[in-house]
């Protein structure tokens, strides 16, 4: 208990020192999700490998990730810096953003200004306002609709469909996206995301070493099963809370579960980068756990400029982990009932109080 609660508090420091964590509404991990059926009736602070918005937002979105995407609906201004903004929804106010990638997508709807700085940006839906895009490649689609002007810095490309309401302008050299004009590179999140993961990975192997050597000896050990342990729990487990918020009564505990759901989805992907790098460090017959912690972190963040083989190799990497955390904490359950059952009972006294005699 004492190892448990240290990690708790230790987490808990953890979080408070990262960026906007002190605010009210402030969410931070290693996915952030606004339910489809969720409304937050205030500004809110994201921070995490990725943010999705799937239900409402009243108020700004501020956003920090690897990838960001508004499927529902803000009612105020998007400000997002991300490998990859998606823009799905609708949008109430002003959109800003800096990333990799930018997509606006068919469907969507801002109905104040667009200004973006990226790699690349698509726009095939309404914007109600001006456009200012910065981007190597810039494409309107079909059913893009620009309400105002749409001044653009790089490679044009506009389907016979796209309508723009003003004037259209290449403005060479002009900064756009979000932070003060200033796009972020991708590289600005794969590095926060290694960062994250190295410090929680490293708390675990502090608090917890012998759960680390666990998961890693099931994972090399026995790979097949334990990556299919980690899918069919993946699978199960959502299916089993729905189910169980179904009644009123199971509602709190569909809640309590989901929760400890998610943080045992996050630990996962954690030890899978660390089983990944003790199994590279294995084929250079080196045994430390820090230096496979990260190697692995490492990799996996290679991985991200990989786009199909890299998905599903991180893919993979997840289901191990999640897998061997999975079976270690059913082993180690099973261990304590085993010995609570074996364990020697106090004979039992009579109605007097005196113990039974021989």
């Amino acid at each position: 208990m004492r190892r448990i609660a240290t990690a708790v508090v230790v987490l808990i420091v953890v979080l408070s020192v990262l960026p906007g964590v002190a605010a009210a509404a402030t969410r931070t991990g290693g996915t952030v999700v606004v339910g489809a059926d969720e409304t937050v009736d205030e500004d809110l602070e994201a921070f995490g490998g990725s943010v999705v918005v799937r239900g409402t937002v009243n108020g700004d979105l501020q956003a920090f990730g690897g990838s960001v995407v508004v499927e529902g609906t803000v009612t105020g201004d998007v400000e997002a810096t991300a490998g990859s903004v998606q823009i799905l929804g609708d949008v109430g106010g002003d959109v800003t953003a800096s990333g990799g990638a930018v997509d606006i997508s068919e469907g969507a709807q801002i109905d104040g200004t667009l200004e973006a700085g990226a790699g690349s940006i698509t726009v095939d839906g309404t914007v109600g306002g001006d456009a200012r895009l910065g981007a190597d490649s810039i494409r309107l689609g079909d059913d893009a609709r620009i309400g105002g002007d749409l001044v653009y810095d790089g490679d044009l490309a506009r389907a016979d469909g796209a309508a723009v309401d003003g004037a259209v302008t290449q403005n060479e050299g002009m900064n756009v996206g979000a932070n003060d004009g200033f796009a972020i590179p991708g590289i600005v999140f794969t590095v926060y995301g290694v960062f994250v993961a190295l410090l929680v990975g490293a708390i675990l192997l502090l608090v917890f070493p012998g759960t680390a050597a666990a998961v890693a000896d099931r994972a090399t050990g026995d790979p097949l099963r334990t990556g299919g342990i980690g899918l069919l729990t993946a699978v199960a487990v959502p299916i089993v809370l729905v189910v169980v918020a179904i009644t009123i009564v199971g509602i709190p505990l569909a809640l309590a579960g989901s929760l400890a759901f998610g943080l045992l989805v996050w630990l996962g992907t954690i030890y899978g980068r660390f089983v990944l790098g003790t199994w590279l460090l294995s084929l250079a017959d080196v045994d430390n756990r820090w230096a496979a912690l990260l190697v692995g972190v490492v990799t996996v963040a290679l991985l991200r400029l990989v786009p199909v083989v890299g998905a599903l190799t991180r893919f993979g990497v997840f289901l191990l982990g999640f897998g061997a955390l999975v079976a270690v904490l059913v082993d180690g359950y099973r261990d304590r009932r085993d010995r609570r059952e074996r364990a020697p009972r106090a004979p039992e006294a009579d109605d007097t109080g005196a113990e039974p005699a021989d």
